[in-house]
């Protein structure tokens, strides 16, 4: 399946982005994994779920590590506990964070649909 345009034309890749449908947002929203969950699956990437930790390796929070408490297919965000700003009135708010800048160190290991794609490469 293609998850990739394959127009040059940036004005079509934005669209392309702006309207594929959810199944293929999921696949948009994939990080690195560490060395040794890399070694494990013999994978190099893998969609963030809800549950993940993960370790922020660009930007302000660099180094930080939290769980995955949301995901927005919408904006192709997510949402890590812990990691929040303050607004102007006080209040802390989550901080939004692109998943290519955050590299997964644990997997959430509830969902069998997760565990039947990394059981996929091992074989």
């Amino acid at each position: 399946m293609k998850t990739q345009p394959s127009s040059r034309n940036p004005g079509k890749q934005r669209k392309w982005k702006a309207i594929a449908p959810l199944h293929r947002r999921q696949k948009m929203l994939s990080s690195p994994l560490s060395k040794e969950l890399r070694q494990k699956y013999k994978r190099r990437r893998l969609n963030v779920r809800k549950g993940d930790k993960v370790r922020v390796m660009v930007g302000d929070f660099k180094g930080n590590v939290g769980e995955i408490i949301r995901v927005n297919l919408k904006n192709y965000k997510l949402y890590i506990d812990g990691i929040t700003i303050k607004k102007a009135d006080g209040t802390d708010v989550e901080r939004a964070m692109d998943p290519s800048n955050v590299m997964i160190i644990d997997l959430f290991m509830d969902d069998k649909e997760r565990t039947d794609v990394l059981e996929r490469n091992m074989e």
